[in-house]
């Protein structure tokens, strides 16, 4: 597994070369993760009101976060538009879950809720740093629970290129 981290490594060195910022878009991962929560609770709150105010935000919030989300999924296949937004809403659920458990003193099940997300969030940026075909994540998410399985390799590798607090 070693090797095969060096290798993506380099590739990824050498794509930063070009235009890839992942500082910037880690915090742009962020943004959009709470757009997409903020598009659900548009959604929510307009059908507990039955206000439609609430829907014409949502929109707003939905073409915002399109418009982002087009600057980190430059050039997407088949379905990785859709992919890479369900991939970070998942992750940003789950550090939701994971807090919520942490809050109330359950460390071990927090704790499995964070790496479920990180393991998503790395996901994201394999795809849009295409480290991995999208096609591919069917046969490969079934490799998920092995310990050397593609989402921790995957993680294994953001863990050691991704820094939100470089400028």
């Amino acid at each position: 597994m070693e090797d095969e981290v060096k290798k993506w490594i380099i590739k990824i060195e050498e794509a930063k070369k070009g235009s890839v910022d992942l500082s910037r878009d880690e915090d742009l991962s962020i943004a959009l993760m709470n757009l997409i929560s903020l598009e659900e609770h548009f959604y929510f709150t307009a059908m507990k009101t039955s206000d439609q105010k609430y829907l014409e935000m949502l929109n707003s919030v939905r073409e915002l976060r399109k418009s982002l989300l087009a600057k980190i999924v430059t050039d997407p296949k088949g379905e990785e538009w859709c992919i890479s937004k369900h991939l970070l809403a998942s992750s940003m659920r789950l550090i939701e879950v994971g807090t919520k458990e942490l809050s109330k003193n359950n460390e071990k099940e927090a704790n499995m809720f964070f790496k479920s997300a990180f393991n998503l969030y790395s996901l994201f940026f394999a795809i849009n740093m295409k480290m991995i075909d999208a096609k591919n994540l069917e046969t490969d998410f079934e490799k998920q629970e092995n310990k050397d399985g593609m989402l921790n390799k995957f993680s294994a590798i953001i863990k050691k290129i991704v820094d939100c607090c470089k400028e």
